[in-house]
């Protein structure tokens, strides 16, 4: 199994469905389980299963998972460590490569050079990612301030 899979796994409408009620199923134990969560696994096929113990955040991220696919999302999984392509990034953060590049070359986001090749880490790429979002809300803030003092009908 590949340990860095960024490519989204898009459910079918049958996948869809089942995440939905698993969703529902399993809702009650995500509020009452602070430690650990123990989970029974059984195969359609062969009836054959097992209980198996999750730490209540694993749990957690499976109960988003299957939030997440019983709405018809697509879901990516990828570990905090990994180091992503330009190409990667620029899907991650829904821009153009060639404007991630500008961002690199204007040393806005941290990045490797590998061989011949920029890697970005996953986690300076969301410090990014953060960054622009509270410089977007407090420009929005600032507006809507504008906005009041000149009385232009917003409260």
């Amino acid at each position: 199994m590949n340990t860095l899979t960024i490519e989204p796994v898009l459910p079918s409408s049958e996948d869809t469905q089942i995440a939905k009620e698993s969703s529902r199923k399993l809702a009650p134990l995500a509020a009452a389980s602070p430690g650990t969560v123990e989970v029974r696994v059984t195969a359609a096929d062969t009836g054959k299963g097992q209980t198996i113990r999750l730490p209540a955040s694993v749990f957690l991220l499976l109960m988003r998972i299957l939030t997440e696919m019983g709405q018809g999302n697509a879901v990516t999984l990828m570990p905090i460590h990994a180091q992503l392509t330009t190409q990667q990034a620029a899907e991650l953060l829904g821009v153009s490569r060639p404007f991630l590049i500008k961002e690199l070359e204007k040393k806005r986001i941290p990045f490797q050079i590998v061989g011949t090749h920029r890697r970005i880490a996953y986690r300076d790429l969301m410090d990014y990612k953060e960054t622009c979002r509270a410089n977007h809300n407090r420009a929005m803030d600032e507006l809507v301030r504008q906005a009041q003092d000149l009385k232009m009908g917003y409260q």
